[in-house]
């Protein structure tokens, strides 16, 4: 609408190359604007205090402060933030984190040429907007049974490599004990073994290594 503020976008990521695409992809609209850049989360917090952006692209995966971590921040500050998750990663347990950590957004890196604008006028006006293939992810494992916490410290040891006399020595509990949380892990996972499992899980981000 002619006269109307702009957009104000404050972009996260500690890839410059990223942000530039971004800062190019949002040049050429006349509804919005890039009010800064942020390359860490901890930049990302003092930023956002600064120009209390409209509307907030936030990256995952960054070195000093991860973006669950920076979201949590941001919103138990600015409850009314509105953040649109960045990432090339569509592990479903990750986006569940990112949703409830409180983005209304989250796309793939790969598609943002085609969804980011629209993306960001939709959660300006209050609206969720998900990468087809996010929701889908999401849709897929919809009605598993979640990794009790136990269960996933199992399978990060067994992921590093450790045998269930190992890991049932540094969790002090027994072997029986490591081999029962095995099955139910491998039965929640559909696994075929703990190789197997492992792989599952990272690939939908109940672990990282």
């Amino acid at each position: 609408m002619q006269g109307a503020e702009p957009i104000r976008i404050l972009t996260v990521d500690d890839h410059p190359l990223l942000r530039e695409g971004i800062a190019s992809l949002i040049g050429s609209q006349t509804d919005m604007a890039i009010v800064d850049e942020a390359a860490g989360g901890r930049q990302a917090v003092e930023l956002f205090r600064r120009h209390r952006p409209d509307v907030t692209l936030m990256d995952l995966r960054m070195a000093d402060m991860d973006g669950i971590e920076t979201m949590t921040q941001i919103i138990a500050e600015f409850p009314q933030a509105r953040i649109i998750v960045l990432t090339t990663y569509d592990g479903d347990v990750q986006i569940l984190k990112a949703l409830k950590a409180g983005a209304q957004g989250y796309l793939l890196k790969g598609s943002l040429r085609k969804e980011l604008i629209d993306a960001i006028r939709a959660v300006h006006a209050g609206r969720k907007r998900m990468s087809p293939e996010v929701a889908s992810q999401v849709a897929n494992y919809a009605g598993d049974s979640a990794l009790t916490l136990r269960e996933i410290e199992v399978l990060e040891l067994v992921a590093a490599g450790n045998a269930n006399k190992i890991v049932a020595g540094k969790l002090s509990i027994t072997e029986d004990t490591v081999k029962a949380h095995v099955r139910s892990i491998l039965s929640k996972l559909g696994a075929n073994d703990r190789t197997h499992a492992v792989t599952i899980a990272l690939r939908r981000g109940i672990i990282n290594i």
